[in-house]
């Protein structure tokens, strides 16, 4: 399993509209694919600002196989339900699940 990791600047006031337009919109979109496991969405108590988001991939492999012109179209897609320049990713990565945790 692989990790998507994004830090997204929002708009404090739409914070709570971004949330839900992800939902609507990105998640959606991309749990259309092979390979998407899931993903969460965390809030920051202190900084109204701040949006984490993490995506659960099978692979890398799966992941960067989505056409690139198809994520331009859910991002044109957030962007007007959204407005330009209410939100920013600020930093993004991914990462290998090297180990899971038992329950």
């Amino acid at each position: 399993m692989v990790i998507e990791w994004l830090r997204v600047n929002v708009s404090p006031e739409l914070r709570e509209q971004y949330v839900q337009k992800d939902e609507e919109i990105w998640t959606a979109a991309l749990s259309t694919y092979p390979g998407f496991l899931g993903k969460e969405v965390w809030i920051n108590p202190d900084n109204l600002a701040e949006v984490i988001i993490v995506v659960r991939w099978s692979s890398f492999d799966e992941w960067y196989s989505i056409p690139p012109e198809e994520l331009e179209q859910v991002e044109a897609r957030f962007n007007a339900a959204m407005g330009e320049g209410t939100h920013e990713i600020v930093e993004s990565a991914g990462y290998q699940v090297r180990k899971f945790l038992r329950t």
